[in-house]
């Protein structure tokens, strides 16, 4: 059975970081292609609230993260 994604995932900057081997499946895809209701990313999204980029979706920055 294929994992439902996030419907944000294809534009989220967490796609785009993990592509350039800048993030580990494990730092994402719990939340980007399964349980996304945890994101905290997605939850500010939804609330058409500001998170910067390089907010990782436990909420936690990540300084090292630039595009």
């Amino acid at each position: 059975m294929k994992e439902k994604e996030c419907h944000w995932f294809p534009v989220c900057p967490m796609n785009h970081f993990h592509s350039r081997g800048l993030l580990r499946d494990e730092q994402i895809f719990p939340y980007c292609k399964g349980d996304w209701f945890s994101c905290v990313r997605y939850q500010m999204e939804e609330r058409g609230e500001f998170h910067p980029d390089n907010m990782l979706p436990d909420g936690t920055i990540d300084e090292s993260l630039r595009y």
